[in-house]
């Protein structure tokens, strides 16, 4: 019996994607303070980020004329509460669809000689899932190769932080919009220790927020929008924490399964070698006559 699947739906932005990826002034502020914290920079110019988004993820071009001493860059800023260990493999394949539309709308042609030079790629992912992670770590496209290669010639890189408040991330606390919103994640899941969020657990969430003046009234402001984002992102975690747990399960009694038939095929061939009747052999192990005189 197949395993039903969720339906699809329109999905409302991540709460990070909120406060750091959209196109008002209060959220421009932000993303140049987690830009300024990531980059170790002072740019103080907002406008100077613009943002295109790939589902969920936010993607930051830097203009080139903020000084001549800085290069292009292409940032890549993606949140996730599950841990994925192909951060790095989903990173370049981003990266490939966001070069492709900076040669188009740049009429830069590959295939002629000349060298294009293109913007650096940064790739930042911000984890603050329940699991203990380290506070920052690499993953590598070569990580992933079937035939290891060490040479570095082909590599990829994203950069995981861990921005739980007790992830040990020294940003978190340099960057008060991340500290913020970090905050807010760690009373959300205060708040639903016992499973699935209620609605009355999440307004109690949003209300000591609005008390505690996250984000300069941030949470005021959009109260309702935020109350309908955390609890379709925590809901949405929880689902699919329990079809992760679900498959582990699944696959764990199919090994079980598997080895129990492997040990009642080894110790038919020892009876069998032994010059035990067959009938006898297929009562002791469990397995027909005919798959034992098949041995």
């Amino acid at each position: 019996m197949e395993k039903e699947t969720s339906p699809q739906r329109e999905h409302k932005d991540r709460l990070f994607k909120a406060i750091f990826g959209r196109d008002t002034a209060e959220s421009k502020k932000w993303r140049l303070e987690l830009y300024n914290a990531l980059n170790g920079t002072q740019l103080t110019d907002p406008d100077e980020l613009k943002v295109n988004t790939i589902e969920n993820v936010i993607y930051i071009s830097m203009k080139n004329d903020i000084s001549f001493l800085v290069d292009d860059q292409i940032c890549l800023y993606e949140q996730q509460s599950s841990f994925n260990q192909n951060m790095a493999l989903r990173g370049f394949l981003y990266f490939s669809q966001l070069y492709q539309k900076y040669l188009a709308e740049n009429q830069k042609d590959p295939s002629r000689n000349g060298r294009i030079m293109i913007p650096t790629p940064r790739f930042f992912v911000f984890y603050n899932g329940g699991a203990q992670k380290e506070s920052r770590q690499k993953m590598r496209l070569s990580d992933s190769f079937i035939v290891p290669d060490k040479s570095g010639d082909f590599e990829w890189t994203a950069i995981i932080l861990n921005v739980n408040l007790s992830g040990g991330e020294s940003l978190v606390k340099t960057c008060r919009p991340l500290y913020d919103y970090s905050r807010f994640v760690a009373k959300v899941r205060e708040e639903s220790k016992s499973g699935s969020p209620s609605r009355a657990e999440m307004e109690k969430a949003v209300d000591w927020a609005i008390k505690e003046n996250l984000l300069d009234g941030f949470f005021v402001r959009q109260k309702a929008e935020v109350l309908g984002m955390i609890l379709e992102e925590f809901n949405r975690e929880i689902y699919e924490k329990n079809v992760r747990e679900d498959g582990y399960l699944e696959g764990r009694a199919e090994g079980l399964e598997e080895g129990r038939e492997e040990k009642a095929v080894e110790d038919a061939r020892n009876f069998k070698a032994a010059g035990v009747d067959v009938n006898i052999i297929a009562k002791c192990v469990g397995l027909s006559v005919e798959e034992v005189a098949q041995l």
